[in-house]
């Protein structure tokens, strides 16, 4: 037995410490793609355990990996680098709701759909909802910066953190930020670590933002028999003065695949779908609702759909969320990406697409939170089938590069991680790239705080095959 692994069972018990290849094989991989063994499996439960294991991997070297629940798509929570995989799901699920100053306080294990149950119980609301908000743990969204739906209107995870607990790489522990929303002493440490994927700290506890509670909602559906006009129809209706909780956006062929899995009445003739909600106070959504029909009927968009009650808007919505599972059916293996670009590019960049699409053969869908131009072009195919592979490698690449061409960006809301570091110096340039680097190594001199993720190493590429 290694000496650090002494020191790891004397601190947390055996009962929190896995070694076992089983057992490390349960963490080797995310929602993404790769597979990479950690030496240990550690499950701390307070914050002065994790500065004891901190202390420990620095004096052994050993690289420290903290994960959620796994649920990533980027490959932020893999222990590229073996040594420590931090497991802080485990930690004891706390949420305190401070009704009065519309905040709450939570640890990283809390998941993300609790908080919005305890936030709803005081009137109140947590805004950032991502997709797996039922699995994921807030500690991940604080880590890769987490966006959504509602990311339209309200911003994503950083805009409603407001303070930190964190523990450093060498040990210690300090706090960023504090209960108040006004704080501009010094510089802002929170939105510096909150999307920084584990490489600058393990984040112990949240100070969170919350909203008022919107007291009602109204959905909008509306079909259109061509890209370029369903772009008008963002673009003016969020000119209009109009800004609406969520724009969705689904492909024809998702409007297919979700009528193959689950018949759910979508127009399969349309080349593009949307999906608005609107929130806010009832009789100033009658009037938003009326104002974003009229644009919808100049630009003669048919069928538009208004939601007459809560019933039939989860009818509408569930159609979205079915979008995932349904395009699942046409090949086992799915690369989800979130190429973001300016909301004026959104029809070039759907031209790109598809030609990507019949450059390289590929079975490509098209889906996501189009109000701010995240895009989830996601590729189909079968991890079986390396020559297929290979062509959805280059395929994603691609896609990136449109993506940038057009004034846009690598990621919206799934981070870095290692599916995305190959190409971060083509969106920053080499300065930008290296000052992210001189800060990681000021906080992280050791460089144990989960290497590997956000910069690639010397001629790294995308590799989607094998692991």
């Amino acid at each position: 037995m290694h000496e650090w692994e002494e020191q790891l069972r004397a601190l947390l018990s055996d009962k929190r410490v896995f070694t076992e290849l089983a057992d490390r094989y349960s963490y080797s991989f995310d929602a993404s793609f790769g597979e990479h063994l950690p030496e240990v499996v550690v499950q701390p439960k307070t914050t002065e355990e994790v500065q004891t294991i901190m202390k420990i991997a620095n004096q052994f070297g050993l690289a420290v990996t903290p994960r959620g629940q796994g649920t990533c798509l980027s490959g932020g929570p893999l222990p590229v680098k073996g040594g420590i995989l931090l497991d802080m799901a485990q930690w004891p699920r706390e949420i305190n709701v401070f009704a009065d100053d519309l905040i709450a306080v939570v640890t990283p294990s809390v998941l993300t759909a609790d908080i919005h149950a305890a936030a709803e119980n005081h009137g109140l609301m947590y805004p950032p909802d991502p997709s797996s908000a039922h699995v994921s743990t807030i500690g991940g969204n604080l880590a890769e910066n987490s966006g959504g739906p509602r990311g339209l209107k309200y911003g994503v995870t950083k805009d409603f953190v407001i303070g930190l607990e964190i523990v450093t790489p060498e040990g210690e522990v300090m706090h960023t930020g504090g209960r108040t929303i006004k704080n501009v002493t010094g510089y802002d440490l929170t939105k510096l670590l909150v999307g920084s994927e584990g490489t600058l700290g393990v984040i112990t506890k949240a100070t969170l933002k919350l909203v008022p509670k919107p007291p009602a909602v109204q959905t909008m559906m509306a079909a259109f028999t061509d890209m370029a006009t369903a772009g008008k129809a963002i673009s003016k209706t969020l000119t209009s003065g109009v800004l609406p909780a969520k724009m969705e956006f689904m492909d024809r062929a998702c409007i297919e695949a979700v009528e193959r899995y689950r018949p759910s009445g979508l127009p399969t003739a349309s080349e593009a779908l949307l999906l608005i909600e609107l929130d806010g106070h009832p009789e100033t959504i009658k009037l938003e609702a009326e104002q974003v029909k009229q644009i919808l009927l100049e630009l003669k968009a048919d069928p538009i759909i208004t939601a007459e009650s809560d019933e039939e808007a989860q009818k509408l919505w569930s159609a979205r969320k079915l979008v995932s599972p349904a395009i699942a059916t046409i090949k086992p293996t799915k690369i989800s990406e979130d190429a973001t670009v300016p909301r004026s590019r959104i029809p070039e960049m759907m031209e790109r697409l598809k030609q990507i699409k019949e450059d390289y053969q590929v079975e490509l869908v098209v889906f996501g939170h189009i109000g701010d131009g995240n895009l989830h072009p996601d590729i189909m195919c079968d991890q079986r089938d390396e020559e297929e592979m290979i062509r959805a490698e280059k395929a994603v690449a691609e896609i990136f590069r449109a993506a940038l061409d057009l004034g846009g960006t690598l990621s919206g809301e799934h981070g870095i991680g290692t599916m995305k570091a190959p190409f971060m110096e083509q969106e920053m340039g080499e300065v930008g790239v290296s000052m992210l680097k001189r800060i990681k190594e000021a906080w992280d001199p050791n460089n144990i705080m989960n290497p590997g993720k956000i910069f690639a190493e010397k001629g790294q590429k995308l590799v989607l095959r094998d692991g």
